[in-house]
């Protein structure tokens, strides 16, 4: 069972490296991403899994402490592959904290995985559930099952959405603004929320060299309640981490509602009117004092 009272990391930037490159490694870990993703899974050939395996434990192990949140992807629960993932990651799975699942398309999926975690946990010594899940939901069949899947298990951190293998299936060409899977990002961010889990994580943009689509596509996925993007190269960095950060404007607005509801509580008002009209209340109080912990 995994701990009440564990932190929840802030991933608005996840760097993506091949589990194959280790030299790769630590300089996606210096990247200035919230959280680096070594992939076990589409980045590393069916032939060089096993030496992707070896590879990406030996990287991780040296990975100086202090550094981002560290995630592995491995493969998915139904392709035989995902054991072998798992038990690789057992002498460094101390230094993982997180393991993004892909094709989560059910809750079973999501279950197989914790399952397999908490073997590994149980070899390696360490403590139960603290390696959380990321489901990654990337079928037509997982974003019906979308809420199913985010509670499925304790481990389950948030839901990652993944637009490659979806708008394959729907016979769909991903776009920077989004409106093709307008509905299936929607339905993500309605299925975390329901499940009491933080704001889902966007998938990536895939066109490397569109730095005004990555932002538009960024700012799209914010506007929806994304937390935050996968990032397939270091220079898409910056500009996500922009999009998902409160701009200024929004952070002097967050302390103007947050100071005036604080004299309110304090004389028994729990609704306000600003002076430029704005009606404050508990809630619109708590998305202003979540901006300003986002900012901090």
């Amino acid at each position: 069972m995994a701990p009440e009272n564990q932190t929840r990391p802030r991933l608005r930037t996840l760097l993506f490296v091949p589990g194959d490159r280790p030299d790769r490694i630590p300089k996606a870990a210096a990247a200035g991403a919230d959280a680096i993703v070594v992939d076990l899974e589409d980045a590393v050939a069916l032939s060089r899994k096993d030496a992707a395996r070896r590879a990406a434990a030996g990287a991780l192990a040296a990975l100086p402490a202090g550094g981002p949140v560290v995630t592995v992807r491995i493969n998915a629960v139904d392709t035989g592959l995902a054991e072998a993932d798992v038990e690789a990651l057992e002498p460094v799975l101390g230094r993982v904290d997180l393991v993004m699942v892909p094709m989560s398309s059910s809750p079973d999926a999501v279950r197989r995985a914790a399952a397999l975690l908490a073997q590994a946990e149980r070899r390696a010594g360490l403590e139960q559930g603290r390696t959380r899940i990321i489901p990654l939901v990337e079928t037509a069949a997982g974003i019906a099952a979308a809420r199913d899947v985010a509670a499925a298990d304790e481990r389950v951190l948030t839901l990652a959405f993944g637009p490659a293998d979806l708008s394959r299936e729907l016979g769909v060409t991903p776009t920077a603004d989004g409106e093709e899977l307008f509905v299936a990002r929607s339905q993500l961010v309605l299925a975390a929320a329901a499940a009491g889990r933080p704001q889902p994580i966007d998938g990536p943009h895939l066109d490397l060299d569109d730095a005004e689509g990555l932002a538009r596509s960024a700012a799209a996925a914010r506007r929806l309640g994304f937390g935050g993007k996968q990032v397939l190269h270091p220079r898409q960095l910056p500009v996500v981490a922009a999009a998902f950060a409160p701009t200024a404007e929004q952070l002097r607005w967050a302390r103007r509602v947050d100071e005036a509801f604080r004299e309110a509580e304090a004389a028994g008002v729990s609704s306000i009117r600003l002076d430029d009209g704005t009606f404050v209340d508990y809630p619109i109080a708590h998305r202003a004092r979540a901006l300003l912990a986002e900012g901090g």
